[in-house]
């Protein structure tokens, strides 16, 4: 009995590290690509709308992750929508600007 709640323990932390490392890799690679991901993010919505929100990898209170992409409320056009993150630098100023006045609920 102890033996297989010591294979669990282990097979639990290997997991944890797994999800951890994976996390991490997903985080560089995207800063890597110019993607600011790890706080506030702006984002764009199937629609094209443009707003900020948290962005953490791995985690998601307020959407439902897809892969690259999270299924979440659009402020701008206050509609359901897959939304992904935009390269800062690939924003117009009057981009930039509109995206920081249309921000999402403030909860991780």
């Amino acid at each position: 009995m102890a033996d297989s709640d010591g294979q669990r323990t282990k097979k639990r932390r290997r997991i944890l590290s797994g999800l951890i490392v994976a996390g991490a890799a997903e985080m560089i690679m995207l800063r890597r690509r110019g993607y600011g991901i790890g706080g506030n993010v702006v984002v764009r919505c199937h629609q094209g709308h443009l707003f900020t929100t948290i962005w953490i990898p791995m985690v998601s209170f307020k959407a439902a992750r897809l892969g690259w992409w999270r299924f979440q409320r659009c402020p701008v056009g206050r509609h359901w929508s897959l939304v992904h993150p935009v390269k800062s630098a690939d924003l117009a100023p009057e981009d930039r600007r509109s995206a920081a006045e249309h921000k999402d609920i403030r909860i991780p």
